[in-house]
Order: structure tokens, then C-alpha cells, then sequence
């Protein structure tokens, strides 16, 4: 898949998610990242054979006060533990628009527990 193709998967999976949470993303920056840093990949305690596919950062809505400036939450997406996962383009698309959901419900101020449940709740897990 190639880096254009990917950026319009991406644009996809934010298309992907309901209005009402698309209306609701407010100050949050979409970013795609070749792989995520050390840093990145031990604050989410992955097993050696797990690969991180996106990262939010930021204070989640249901945390946030309303009389502060916030600096932009950031949803990254890591290429390539998803290329590395994936080599057909619809499974790749599907990883693309569920990692985002996974993200975005963690901008809502769910926890990674309650993520996964509705993951497999909804059939859709990574």
C-alpha cells in the first residue's frame, strides 16, 4: 500500500466513524508515524509478540474542565505495525478504521477494558 493509499484509508476510517462522533472531535490531530518510539510502545505494556496500530494522546473529554486552553490531542497511527500485520488492502483498511474507532472511544474518556469489550461486542477487534 503506499503512502497515498494509506492517508486516504485513514480519511476513510475517520469518515468510517458515526456523525455524532465526528461532530464531536474537537482540537485533534490525525497522524500517521512510520513506527511508534520506545517510549510510545512501553507506555501501552505490549507483550513481545503485539504490535502497537495507534496511540491517542491528550485528556480525554470526560476529564476535561471548560475554562483551560488545551494544546491539540494527537491520534497516531503507526504504519508499519500495520503493514506488518496486514498485506491485503481491505484488511488493512479495516485494521486503519478500527484502530481509529479504538482511539477516538479513548478520547471519549473510555478505558482500554471497556474498549476491548465493545471490540468484541461489535465483531471488530484488530
Amino acid at each position: 500500500m503506499t503512502d497515498e493509499e494509506f492517508e486516504h484509508a485513514v480519511l476513510a476510517g475517520i469518515e468510517a466513524l458515526p456523525e455524532w462522533a465526528r461532530g464531536e472531535l474537537r482540537n485533534v490531530a490525525f497522524l500517521i508515524v512510520d513506527e511508534p518510539s520506545s517510549r510510545e510502545s512501553g507506555e501501552d505494556n505490549l507483550g513481545k509478540d503485539e504490535m502497537l496500530f495507534g496511540l491517542y494522546e491528550g485528556v480525554p473529554l470526560s476529564l476535561r474542565g471548560n475554562d483551560s486552553p488545551m494544546l491539540p490531542d494527537t491520534i497516531t497511527l503507526f504504519k508499519k505495525p500495520i503493514l506488518c500485520t496486514y498485506t491485503d488492502k481491505d484488511d488493512i483498511r479495516a485494521c486503519i478504521e478500527n484502530t481509529i474507532w479504538h482511539e477516538v472511544a479513548h478520547y471519549f474518556g473510555h478505558d482500554e477494558e471497556w474498549v476491548e469489550k465493545e471490540e468484541a461486542r461489535r465483531g471488530r477487534t484488530k
